[in-house]
């Protein structure tokens, strides 16, 4: 725009469709990396040093989190020694944001490609090189510390076996070999990828106010992106008010989450790193707590002059006369001991690649991942 308001002395507006906006505003750092990588004759890896140049574009946005999302993804392998230099490299082109596991996706790249390299150079299966090579429990602590987590937590070995040595899975790479044998200009590839993903959990505020006439509004920090955050919020106030409640899925229709400003939740801080929904869900529970403290006296001194059950408005009704506070805020902090943990998954992807026009379609992908307990398995 600046460009052709210059050579054309006139005001210019450019016009892009979000499909081409996002061809050239959108995708993730490019980055370049240098490797030196040691190993055995068995494709046991003994060391690794990475050098990486980060193009950080003209502003530095997010940039300056990468390095450490990137190594992080990258550790997912035992590298033995592990040694890295990361410079973050200011250019004049337009800066990439951070959006969907920025520095994780180039960090499992990067080592995935170190270990195809190797087993090219040993002439052995990539899938055993990556087998052999996943973390014990006692090379999982060293190279990620407290977010380990306890023994049993570690399921990424057992995750990677189901699918790697699935009867499917070989069925299906012996197909992809028969089609590239006969196929000239398309050929198709099979890869068993595993990944460890880093979260780490941040103090989050949350907000449930009972109004006169039964309703319940909720505010929390996060926001909703397609994730299901308010699904799980309405959830977890059900859930947290229940005992006050004869009727626990009545009391889910009215719930609404309302969408919070930087001044009503203060703290709210962003939306991001997989740990929102937790960490809200856990502050509205907070919240409910405190309500339930408050209107169990009125309740039970309800139900002392009625065999029936409490209905729900009547609680209100009478806690709005005695002037209970319907409305308690928290603010959950993490507990010190527990602030990272490590999720576990692993995915079988079959692609074919047109090598003529360099098209590539995705023809299969299956995914298996260990998120823990789950707040909400449908929308998980």
């Amino acid at each position: 725009c600046a460009l052709a308001a210059f050579k054309l002395r006139r005001p210019v507006r450019m016009y892009l469709d979000r499909k081409t906006d996002m061809i050239m505003a959108g995708g993730r750092h490019p980055m370049k990396v240098k490797y030196s990588v040691g190993f055995k004759s068995d494709g046991k890896l003994t060391a690794l040093y990475i050098d990486l140049r980060m193009n950080a574009g003209i502003s530095p946005d997010l940039s300056p989190l990468m390095p450490g999302s990137t190594i992080g993804a990258l550790k997912k392998y035992n590298w033995g020694a592990l040694a890295f230099d990361i410079k973050l490299c200011k250019t004049n082109v337009s800066s990439k944001s951070a959006m969907r596991a920025p520095g994780d996706v180039q960090g499992s790249f990067i080592a995935e490609v170190i270990i195809e390299h190797v087993a090219s150079v040993l002439a052995a299966n990539p899938n055993a090189i990556r087998r052999k090579n996943l973390h014990s429990v006692e090379s999982l602590t060293k190279f990620y510390g407290d977010a380990a987590g306890d023994a049993p937590t570690y399921s990424l070995v057992d995750i990677f076996d189901k699918l790697a040595s699935s009867s499917e899975y070989r069925s299906r790479a012996e197909a992809v070999e028969w089609f590239n044998g006969g196929s000239r200009w398309k050929k198709r590839g099979i890869s068993c990828v595993p990944i460890t993903y880093e979260v780490s959990l941040r103090p989050t505020p949350g907000k449930v106010s009972i109004l006169n006439d039964g309703s319940i509004a909720v505010e929390v920090g996060g926001v909703e992106l397609g994730q299901g955050l308010y699904t799980k919020v309405k959830q977890m106030t059900a859930f947290g008010l229940g005992e006050l409640c004869p009727d626990a899925d009545g009391l889910l229709g009215k719930v609404r989450v309302i969408q919070v400003d930087s001044l009503s939740m203060i703290q709210s801080g962003f939306t991001g790193g997989s740990t929102t929904s937790e960490t809200s869900c856990e502050a509205v529970r907070q919240s409910c707590a405190a309500l339930v403290e408050r209107l169990k006296p009125i309740k039970e001194g309800l139900e002392a002059k009625s065999s029936a059950a409490v209905p729900w408005s009547s609680l209100i009704a009478q806690a709005k006369m005695a002037s209970v506070n319907l409305s308690a805020h928290a603010f959950w902090t993490p507990d010190p001991a527990f602030v990272k943990y490590l999720n576990y998954g692993a995915a079988v992807s079959e692609v074919e690649i047109d090598v003529l026009t360099g098209a590539t379609t995705i023809l299969r992908s299956d995914l298996v991942y260990d998120c823990g307990q789950s707040l909400n398995p449908a929308v998980d």
